[in-house]
């Protein structure tokens, strides 16, 4: 069973991380941006992680076999990349928890064949590299940015419970309208346009500027063709139990010419 922390220890953040690909890890900077991160972090029960790479409907519950292998849902990498393990253990207690707390009637699902894709799994080996500590997946089942706050409103409950919610995205996810691949490439206009705006509204906690942002966001939709990258986003609002408070930003900069802000909520 999941055990309440005590009411002197302070319950684990939501967070929103940009997570970006593989070869993430092999930024120094990231690594330690992240390490830093987690050191901060009061240690969890157990980890939830909801990710862009894993959208499907109804919600569904990622396995709790921790015997079950990685997703490695990527192409073109170097073979080290395909030689990532991150063995946690099966969050068994809060896949049942997770599924406990959806509304009556509403269908939870269950996939036994999926445990973690690297929207899970690479910023994990960087915070909690010895994975030690339970981790349970679920799937986007929407992109409504409305019905992923309710979602996450839905899971704010386990944080007293001591489970540390993650939203894995990216501040900015526009690959196909990049030209230059390089790691410490120049930022495109879209991508410094659409991070600079974020912030502002992350900072005002403009919540109804950041539900509408595929039309309010400078940079889109070359920031986002596609919004599974910034969905994520509003799981972690839902679950700080207040959506509208200026959350820390813990993280900020470009990877490969995308933004790569990052987000604590208490």
């Amino acid at each position: 069973m999941l055990h309440l922390v005590s009411m002197t220890t302070k319950s684990p953040p939501a967070l929103f991380l940009s997570h970006g690909a593989p070869p993430l890890v092999d930024s120094e900077l990231w690594v330690s941006q992240l390490r830093a991160l987690s050191d901060d972090l009061t240690r969890p029960t157990a980890i939830l992680v909801v990710s862009a790479h894993w959208e499907e409907a109804p919600l569904t519950i990622g396995s709790t076999d921790p015997t079950v292998e990685l997703t490695y849902d990527f192409w073109g990498f170097p073979e080290r990349y395909y030689r990532t393990t991150y063995w946690s253990p099966g969050a068994t207690d809060l896949a049942a928890r997770v599924e406990a707390l959806m509304p009556d009637g509403e269908p939870v699902a269950r996939d036994q064949t999926r445990r973690l894709d690297h929207g899970a799994y690479v910023p994990l080996t960087v915070m909690y590299p010895d994975a030690d500590i339970p981790v349970l997946q679920i799937s986007l089942p929407t992109l409504d940015p409305q019905r992923l706050l309710d979602l996450g409103a839905r899971l704010a409950p386990l944080r007293a419970e001591g489970v540390l919610i993650i939203g894995s995205g990216f501040t900015t996810h526009g690959l196909q309208f990049l030209t230059d691949p390089r790691p410490d490439a120049t930022p495109p206009t879209w991508s410094m346009e659409f991070d600079a705006w974020a912030q502002e509204r992350f900072a005002a906690g403009d919540v109804e500027a950041l539900i509408d942002f595929r039309h309010r966001a400078p940079g889109m939709p070359y920031a986002h063709p596609t919004i599974e990258h910034f969905a994520p986003l509003f799981v972690t609002l839902g679950a700080s139990g207040d959506p509208e408070q200026k959350p820390d930003q813990v993280i900020d900069g470009f990877w490969m010419g995308l933004a790569k802000r990052s987000l604590v909520l208490n």
